[in-house]
């Protein structure tokens, strides 16, 4: 049974890391082919900053769509962990908050965030994005 997803303007969400050109790409390519985003954004429900999705959402915005799926998180309790894609690198929940909040954004895969996707995985259609 799939659990609750919000749809969100992806203008009210925040990005604490840079995205991959090429993969970015991929992706747009891949929800075009689709017609539908499977994966719902990770969002912190406190900050909007964008926890997991920052290509999925750019991906959105190339392709005219105004809004995104987003599962709400709070980011400060323990259903979300932080760590680093890169060995030997360390980032904090801070860290990532601070970056959403300025805008000065952490590179390409300085954070990954680990979570339960059980029962998050949807088929929204693009029309319903617009």
């Amino acid at each position: 049974m799939a659990k609750k997803i919000a749809i969100v303007e992806h203008a009210l969400l925040k990005a604490h890391e840079r995205t991959r050109k090429k993969h970015l790409e991929e992706l747009v390519a891949e929800i075009k082919h689709d017609g539908y985003i499977w994966d719902p954004v990770l969002v912190d429900k406190n900050t909007m900053i964008i926890l997991d999705g920052h290509h999925r959402c750019a991906a959105a915005k190339q392709l005219g769509l105004t809004r995104v799926p987003v599962r709400f998180v709070d980011y400060a309790g323990d259903e979300v962990q932080v760590t680093s894609w890169r060995k030997g690198d360390q980032v904090t929940k801070q860290a990532v908050i601070d970056a959403g909040l300025s805008g000065k954004l952490l590179p390409i895969k300085t954070s990954r965030h680990l979570y339960d996707k059980e029962g998050f995985i949807v088929h929204v259609p693009l029309k319903n994005l617009k």
